[in-house]
């Protein structure tokens, strides 16, 4: 009934094996990878004839996370998986982004790739076997992909790299000093396809070293989908890539000229018009027939790419008129909006990011509920691009998956300059409103959050800038890195190379590679080019805050203190009774952790005063021959029962309320009266014992001997 396929072998610690034939056998290819005890199925389709017309790729990527995977019943009111995690879309564009440029060029049939968690030992994260999945299922299923990809995870502890380290390892590792890096590479036998990192201050080589090693790595599972395929795989899809050599030429002839003067203007809209008329120009000459044909739009691709290339590589002149090396000229502003918390205004060229910082208390931290546990985080990012911000008219609803992953980029680069909670206990949101886009909005929003909430008073460890670098590498072997490009550079050339950090180091690389053939050299080249736009670019935006900033008047003032974890249900009272008081009375916000650690939130600093003593008050311990000020709240024969201490009452006896003989403690007080005692100590039962008359009821300080005897005399 089944026809199974299977191939294992030893990866790191672990095992890793593929298998196919015995679920989804419907599927055009249909494969579960499985490391350790993490099991994806990854399932791949694709039409058998192009729709008509058509003249792009339709490929759609779709990872899914079964929280039955991990044991675990998703939280929210239905109780079920529902709209995509950022994890899971942002996983969806790791598979996406390393096999979409593997399809044979000319390839229009409509493919899906759906990854779907199946176990998870919450040890080996699910990401890496997804894509490893992935590519085994593309490169049994028939489809003209000129895979197969491997795919790898590196940490870099004490100065060794780690190949798959584990899901504990690499959750926030902001609070893990020992662990620096958190690297997914992802390429074929001869070449890096994709890069996603979150770093701490590596330098160019270690982050070098980090990609070579992950695509060493994943050599042993290049071979290994190369030997199951071999066993599995169906017959190839009978494809033959179309040869627009023909109508290419009828294009080339009809506008050249036209289009290499619109490549020519340098200001963006400008040139975009420009290319659009010439575009239209050459479709007009051509016969009803080129018209009409599917190709039509990449033969005319095709001649904007190498007017655009040609010109960068032999003359290492660009469409704007710099050189391969220089940026853009930048203009920074810092407190833009008056009401924000912290605002900054980045523009480069022709691309801007206006970042507004938000700081928030602990009830603000997001609650991130995933297959690993339920985490919280006080960092958040979200990056918006409206149409607007390139001319154009478009849909705006929720963010796509470019705005995710664009926000999580930029997240990661800042995760390494932020101050420790215990010492900055606020929650932070920063939102990127990209106002104009001419080439990496991404890395200006990295500009620009750092400058806003360095404005809103965050005291980052530094400042962190970004660049995007592009190459234009030729069939002749001759390639070109460019420095900060532009839109055009990017959709017409071959790579996609964002670099962020500090002066120190790298915190950031995102690559993506359209052509399977960069080396090690080109992207050495590229981080050393990268290095010195970052540090032009920081130099840029220090000029924009040569003084510390101060908080605003609008932002919370939080003030923390911690108490002993035995206090905690004191200070919350019965059903939440206690701290609801608390917060009535004083009006500050009071968030308590379980460890112990109390914030207290307001703008107003005697409402955080107010709460800050009716909590001491609950949990503090009084000390023994300190002097109080208390408040009598009962006479009796032999003393006076005095409260000193939050709700805590002590017994002044008859004979320690003054030098003089009583015969009742309401000779000289009365409840309510207002007092100072000087705590005694405690009896065997534990009781509060008070004095009074060894205190100045009028300054509260204590009578010594000596004073005492210059009274009496």
């Amino acid at each position: 009934m089944f026809n199974i396929t299977k191939k294992s072998i030893q990866w790191g610690n672990e095992t890793l094996s593929l298998e196919t034939g015995r679920v989804a056998r419907q599927a055009d290819g249909s494969v579960i990878a499985t490391l350790g005890e993490t099991s994806v199925m990854a399932n791949v389709t694709f039409a058998k004839t192009a729709k008509p017309g058509q003249d792009f790729f339709p490929l759609t990527v779709h990872y899914q996370e079964k929280y039955y995977a991990a044991g675990k019943i998703p939280g929210g009111f239905f109780k079920r998986e529902a709209r995509p995690s950022e994890k899971e879309t942002l996983t969806s564009r790791l598979i996406d982004r390393p096999i979409r440029p593997l399809f044979v060029e000319g390839f229009r049939n409509e493919v899906l790739v759906m990854a779907t968690v199946l176990s998870c030992d919450l040890v080996n994260d699910p990401d890496i076997v997804a894509m490893i999945a992935a590519s085994a299922a593309l490169t049994i299923s028939g489809v003209p992909f000129m895979g197969p990809i491997g795919a790898a995870r590196v940490g870099f502890v004490n100065g060794g790299y780690v190949l798959n380290p584990a899901m504990d390892d690499m959750t926030q590792l902001r609070g893990k000093p020992e662990q620096r890096l958190d690297l997914v590479v992802a390429g074929t036998k001869d070449a890096v396809m994709m890069v996603e990192s979150e770093a701490y201050e590596l330098t160019e080589d270690e982050m070098l070293g980090a990609v070579v090693f992950g695509h060493e790595q994943m050599q042993p599972v290049i071979d290994l989908i190369i030997d199951f395929a071999e066993e599995a795989a169906k017959e190839p899809f009978d494809f033959t890539p179309p040869d627009i050599s023909g109508l290419y030429a009828k294009v080339k002839a009809a506008g050249e000229a036209q289009m290499r003067a619109a490549f020519a203007i340098r200001d963006k809209q400008e040139r975009t018009t420009a290319i659009g008329a010439a575009a239209d120009a050459i479709v007009a000459a051509l016969s009803d027939e080129d018209k009409a044909n599917p190709d039509l739009g990449a033969a005319i691709k095709k001649l904007e790419s190498d007017i655009l290339r040609g010109d960068v590589v032999k003359k290492g002149i660009r469409i704007d008129g710099r050189d391969t090396k220089t940026v853009r000229p930048i203009w920074v502003e810092t407190g833009v909006l008056p009401r924000t918390h912290g605002s900054a205004l980045f523009t480069r060229g022709e691309t801007q990011a206006l970042c507004v910082t938000t700081l928030g208390t602990g009830e603000d931290e997001q609650i991130i509920d995933a297959l690993n546990g339920n985490t919280r985080s006080n960092f958040l990012l979200h990056y918006n691009f409206p149409p607007y911000s390139v001319g154009e008219v478009g849909r705006v609803g929720s963010p796509g998956r470019r705005e995710i992953g664009h926000g999580k980029l930029a997240w990661r680069a800042l995760q390494a300059v932020l101050p420790a909670p215990t010492e900055f206990p606020y929650t932070l949101r920063v939102v990127s409103e990209i106002t104009e886009s001419n080439g990496s909005s991404s890395m200006a929003t990295v500009c620009g959050a750092s400058l806003s909430m360095m404005d809103a008073g965050v005291p980052l460890k530094a400042p962190v800038a970004g660049v995007a670098m592009g190459l234009i590498l030729e069939q002749d072997g001759s390639w070109a890195v460019l420095t900060d490009i532009l839109g055009d550079e990017d959709h017409l050339g071959d790579m996609d190379f964002k670099v962020a950090g500090t002066e120190k180091g790298i915190t950031s690389l995102q690559m993506d590679i359209k052509v399977a053939g960069i080396t090690p050299d080109i992207m050495k080249q590229a981080l050393a080019q990268a290095k010195d736009g970052r540090l032009h670019i920081l130099g840029e935006m220090a000029k924009a805050l040569s003084a510390p900033q101060g908080f605003s008047a609008y932002a919370p003032k939080i003030e923390t203190l911690t108490i002993p974890t035995d206090k905690i249900r004191e200070v919350i009272g019965s059903g939440g009774k206690v701290i609801r008081e608390i917060v009535e009375v004083s009006g500050a916000k009071v968030d308590i952790n379980d460890d112990g650690v109390i914030k207290i939130a307001s703008s107003d600093a005697n409402a955080i005063k107010r709460a800050y003593d009716m909590i001491w008050s609950i949990v503090a311990e009084p000390e023994e021959g300190k002097i109080y000020t208390g408040r009598v709240v009962k006479l009796v024969d032999f003393g006076a029962f005095v409260n000193f201490f939050g709700k805590r009452d002590g017994l002044v006896h008859v004979s320690q309320i003054s030098g003089k003989r009583l015969n009742h403690p309401n000779e000289v007080l009365k409840e309510g009266q207002e007092v100072k005692v000087k705590l005694l100590g405690f009896d065997e039962r534990g009781k509060v014992r008070l004095g009074m008359k060894m205190v100045d009821q009028e300054t509260g300080a204590e009578i010594t001997e000596a004073k005492k005897e210059a009274a009496e005399g």
